[in-house]
């Protein structure tokens, strides 16, 4: 099922990290430069391998039109509890990839100031960026979880040995609350596992009540191994067939049974000649027969002749490429058998996609397996576990300790990347897979947004640490995150329109990918200063301009990035967010629209007191000399960057997300008119009973 390209490339950009830290194991550790040269150029790889691979590849290229999963590698792993090494990305995911590949090479090439344990840290930065990467790139639970706590301990590290004087309290401030929140997602993980069934998926995929809201069963990647874990069967291959005798697209069909005589096998016999393409099922023999037009009938067409027979035992799951793992041809004289049905054997799987189709879709299932109350804990669990990584308010109190204490090159990866991995879970995870607590919580997470956005813009207000009132910038900065993303503005008071929403979250990722331009470029030029002077003190600053000039209007260029100036990469993440509130909550909108007001008067008073000014009034005044090459070259790139997005959010940014976000609210969409449409339906007592009736009879029996 996996793609050799797509394996390669996907597995290198993830692992190559991995690979570094392991030769830089065996690299003298007194030769600093070697190391940190090393383990710039293993950082850069990553930068050529993602945007060459991704971008420039004719076999891996991102294609921007497509909406569901590209690349997509699914090898088993630990395959008896359908635990895969499945990763892909789409148009959510491969922006924040690309993000990480190239802040953490300028967060390595910011670190020649680390003079400790050169080769420890260089060892930990590397799997730092491995844990970063496959977060964005899983698509199996299990393993997201793993990538998720891969981050963890090497981050741990990097703070509490390489930090400030107060390094231990905010290294184990940082880990306790990065691990609560794991711990309430491994909760929600286990849940969803348990209560997955892939069966009902596959019947609701098929079901005729939902014509306008079925399963695209194709785009969700499940295993060969699962689907016939699930009941799926397929032609066997037969490459001695002629080019007459083959379906003429040359593919191959998967089955799934619907028939009511479960506990038998069932056989599938085709037959050519025929002039129309028919399906019939005889009961008595236990038999689906298939009529196919030699050298004209294509798997389409008898896929659409036994799915539209009701009366046939068998529905057609999908029409698998010829060549592809465990699939082969049909020939007119070709048979096979479906094994019986197991029922009661529940089909749990990790697989993120398939969950999110469960969550939206299965409504046969929807009061034994993924029912509403399950949902609303589910997301509230998992919810809890992001926004602590986001930070929102009251759950923010280790970022400011952390960004402190941290030193430069690990702020600008903790504030570009590390923040972000919370908007991509919630975007990722929590709403496709758990629409009924979304859907319940919108406001919350709205007003959880608003309120990060004003507590943020204040503290920062009233902050004399240069640091920390950058650190509170992000809090209030990824508030508009948390806002636009919780803004289910397509409900019935609006007939169920997803514009608002659509730009909601599409402003909530561009203001993530701009957050993790503007915000690393800021710590970076804190870090410039602090290096040379060894405080942060506001108040001790003064007249940097007349003494580093081009520092200073690199710096300024950055600052007016953060502050959302037009023009800049922390203009359009902003406008989007505030401009879907207004539907939603016309008092979230004006709220969240006066902290562009507050978001302007810390940055500003910081220009003010740090830039200009008579001179400066602190200690170790005649260490302010002009930045060095490297520091100009790090500077520059991101005063660049602030500014391309700023001024082609489209073409670099929002083109990649429009079809994967679109599908995604339309999906959502469709989800909250249907269930807000649908009669309620009672529950049931007796779960084997639907479990083992056929798929035809399972509403009735709901519904009885």
């Amino acid at each position: 099922m996996a793609d050799s390209a797509a394996l390669w490339l996907l597995s290198l950009i993830v692992f190559t990290p991995v690979i570094g830290a392991i030769i830089l194991a065996f690299l003298p550790g007194h030769k600093h430069d070697l190391l940190r040269l090393f383990t710039l150029a293993v950082t850069g790889v990553v930068v050529v391998l993602t945007i060459g691979g991704l971008l420039m590849s004719d076999e891996t290229k991102f294609d921007a039109a497509q909406a569901t999963m590209q690349n997509t590698i699914n090898v088993p792993w630990i395959p008896s509890f359908d635990i895969y090494y499945f990763m892909g990305l789409d148009g959510i995911s491969f922006p924040l990839i690309v993000l990480t590949a190239v802040v953490t090479f300028l967060s390595m090439a910011a670190s020649w100031s680390i003079n400790k344990h050169v080769k420890g840290y260089c060892i930990l930065f590397l799997l730092l960026e491995t844990g970063m990467l496959g977060v964005f790139m899983a698509l199996d639970f299990f393993l997201f979880y793993v990538f998720w706590e891969v981050m963890l301990l090497p981050m741990y590290f990097l703070i509490g040995v390489w930090g400030g004087p107060r390094k231990e309290y905010a290294a184990i401030k940082f880990f306790l609350y990065t691990l609560f929140g794991s711990v309430l997602m491994l909760i929600a993980i286990l849940m969803l596992y348990f209560a997955s069934d892939l069966r009902g998926l596959a019947n609701v995929a098929f079901d005729p009540q939902r014509e306008q809201h079925t399963v695209d069963w194709d785009s969700l990647h499940v295993s060969r191994r699962t689907q016939v874990n699930i009941g799926l069967a397929q032609t066997q291959p037969n490459k001695d067939v002629t080019e007459a005798t083959r379906l003429r697209d040359d593919a191959v069909l998967a089955f799934l049974r619907r028939d009511s005589q479960a506990d038998k096998p069932l056989k599938v016999e085709f037959a050519g000649g025929a002039s129309d393409v028919a399906a019939t099922y005889d009961e008595a023999a236990h038999t689906l027969r298939v009529s196919i037009a030699e050298g004209q009938t294509t798997a389409a067409q008898v896929a659409q002749a036994i799915n539209a027979n009701a009366a046939t035992a068998a529905v057609v799951v999908a029409a698998l490429p010829y060549g592809a793992e465990g699939t082969g041809s049909v020939a007119p004289t070709d048979s096979l058998t479906i094994a019986p049905y197991q029922a009661g054997q529940k089909a749990h799987s990790f697989n993120i996609l398939a969950l999110s189709a469960m969550g939206q879709h299965t409504d046969l299932f929807d009061v034994t397996y993924f029912g509403q109350s399950l949902q609303w804990w589910a997301f509230l669990l998992l919810f809890i576990g992001f926004i602590i990584k986001v930070p929102s308010v009251p759950l923010h109190t280790w970022l400011p300790d952390a960004h402190v204490e941290a030193p430069t090159p690990i702020s600008m990866i903790l504030a570009g990347v590390l923040l972000k991995m919370g908007g991509y879970g919630i975007i990722r995870i929590c709403y496709p897979i758990c629409p009924h607590g979304g859907y319940d919580l919108a406001f919350l997470v709205c007003l959880l947004g608003v309120i990060s956005m004003v507590y943020g813009a204040f503290a920062a207000l009233a902050q004399k640490d240069f640091k920390r009132m950058v650190a509170y910038s992000s809090v209030s900065h990824m508030g508009y995150v948390v806002l636009g993303l919780g803004v289910w503005s397509a409900t019935m008071g609006t007939g169920f329109d997803p514009y608002y929403w659509n730009m909601g979250i599409k402003g909530a990722m561009f203001q993530m990918i701009g957050h993790g331009i503007s915000s690393p470029g800021m710590f970076f030029m804190v870090g410039i200063i602090y290096e040379r002077v060894h405080h942060r003190n506001l108040e001790e600053f003064g007249g940097l301009y007349g003494r580093m000039p081009f520092y200073t209007a690199m710096a300024m260029g950055i600052f007016f990035a953060g502050l959302g100036l037009p023009g800049l990469c922390g203009f359009i993440g902003e406008v989007f967010v505030v401009l879907s509130v207004w539907k939603y909550s016309m008092a979230l909108a004006i709220v969240s629209a006066a902290v562009v007001i507050l978001t302007a008067a810390y940055i500003l008073w910081a220009i003010q007191r740090v830039y200009l000014g008579s001179e400066y009034k602190g200690p170790h005044g005649e260490h302010l000399h002009e930045a060095n090459l490297r520091e100009k070259t790090i500077g520059v790139a991101f005063l660049v960057m602030c500014i391309l997005f700023g001024i082609f959010p489209y073409q670099l940014v929002l083109k990649y997300m429009d079809a994967t976000i679109d599908r995604q609210v339309n999906q959502l969409t469709a989800w909250t008119k249907y269930v807000k449409e649908a009669p309620a339906v009672p529950a049931v007592a007796n779960e084997q009973e639907v479990a083992g009736a056929p798929a035809d009879d399972r509403l009735s029996l709901l519904k009885k």
